[in-house]
């Protein structure tokens, strides 16, 4: 074979090596997705780690539904959604089994095809979701079907919130043991401080939070500041979410900024504990109401919304996250599964390894290589 035909050979397979490199390298176009601030896709750093409030990140433009900030996964954030993937299969398999049981007339319906959405839009590979409710302001962390409303009445279902009514009428205890740590606060150190910086900027310097339990952790410390308060919340059957319970505090003359949590799949709850007679209000989704003493308002986060304390009073409630209603309950495990896993990563107690993906591209091309250094070989070792 002469050299001409040789180099004309090895140019066809240079391009046939291009196409395949196309399809098998990841896209420099996919949306780098952090893993940081107990949310899966932030734009802030995280020094903000331990806030309950989050703020809405939008890598789309939704005006002409084209990305606007595009860059690519890191090795790490691979890594974290190739355990996800294989995360939500052991947990959908355990499911799957457990509706095939003798003891299950009618499986229900516990797959993960929504959390195996939520998880593709987290990373971009779907568009984040589009409000089709005024104020409504859900993030890329979006579970599809939820029904989505500004206030939730939340005793008067006593079937999906049997927990709503034993709170309320428990309330006294809480009360009883928050007026003796604020009796306190003149001699020691005020239980209430700013979850972050960058909180602040958008709650305002005039909120706080004194935190019980976070992530689906009790903090062990504090609860013991509140053993009766700790002891009624753990009997109640309440179904926590991600976010947590924490005393909230907001100081006289002072407000939140209107702000979006985005995670459609939390609803919020506040029993109201000390509140001013007047002027004192929380805004969601454009309609305003204000707190009772005893009473529980609950509100879909995801909506726009603001508070204020126009009064000479501080006002404090308790606020509880927990699960909307709707997820089914191997739904609510998988997305324990996620943060906690998001967690583990933060902190460090995944150990790093090469993602699968790229371990199987790199072996290609050096599949690809070695089998065009064979044929540069045998062009050439056998003359024209």
């Amino acid at each position: 074979m002469s050299k001409v035909n040789a180099l004309s050979w090895l140019l066809v397979l240079y391009n046939v090596l291009l196409v395949i490199q196309a399809f098998t390298i990841p896209s420099s176009s996919a949306r780098r997705v952090l893993l940081d601030h107990g949310r899966i896709v932030q734009t802030y750093s995280s020094s903000s780690s331990s806030s309950c409030h989050y703020h809405r990140f939008n890598s789309y433009n939704t005006a002409t539904k084209t990305k606007s900030s595009l860059f690519a996964l890191t090795e790490r954030q691979m890594q974290f959604w190739e355990d996800v993937e294989q995360g939500l299969s052991d947990i959908e398999a355990a499911y799957q089994q457990k509706t095939q049981s003798p003891s299950q007339s009618q499986p229900p319906s516990q797959y993960l095809d929504r959390i195996r959405t939520f998880a593709q839009t987290a990373q971009g590979i779907l568009p984040p979701p589009t409000p089709t409710i005024p104020y409504h302001q859900p993030s890329q962390e979006h579970v599809h079907g939820l029904a989505a409303q500004p206030f939730w009445h939340v005793t008067s279902d006593p079937i999906q919130f049997p927990w709503a009514s034993k709170l309320e009428e428990n309330w006294q205890i809480i009360r009883q043991e928050l007026d003796a740590k604020l009796d306190k606060e003149i001699q020691q150190k005020s239980l209430f401080s700013g979850d972050s910086a960058w909180q602040n900027n958008v709650m305002g310097a005039g909120w706080s939070a004194f935190r019980l339990q976070r992530l689906g952790v009790w903090n062990g410390d504090n609860c013991k500041e509140f053993p009766k308060t700790t002891e009624l919340l753990r009997s109640l059957d309440i179904p926590f979410a991600v976010r947590g319970v924490c005393f909230a505090r907001q100081q006289a003359k002072s407000g939140v900024q209107p702000h979006s949590d985005g995670r459609n799949f939390i609803l919020t709850t506040h029993l109201g504990l000390k509140i001013p007679n007047q002027k004192c209000w929380i805004k969601v989704g454009g309609e305003e109401r204000g707190w009772q003493e005893g009473k529980l308002t609950t509100l879909d986060t995801s909506f726009e919304h603001s508070t204020g304390n126009e009064s000479e009073e501080d006002r404090h409630v308790l606020i509880i996250d927990f699960w909307h209603p709707e997820l089914t309950e191997a739904e609510r495990v998988a997305l324990e599964f996620v943060y906690d896993l998001r967690n583990k990563f933060e902190s460090g107690q995944v150990p790093v390894r090469k993602p699968k993906r790229l371990v199987q591209q790199q072996k290609q091309e050096k599949e690809n290589k070695l089998g065009l250094a064979g044929l540069w070989d045998g062009l050439f070792s056998k003359g024209s």
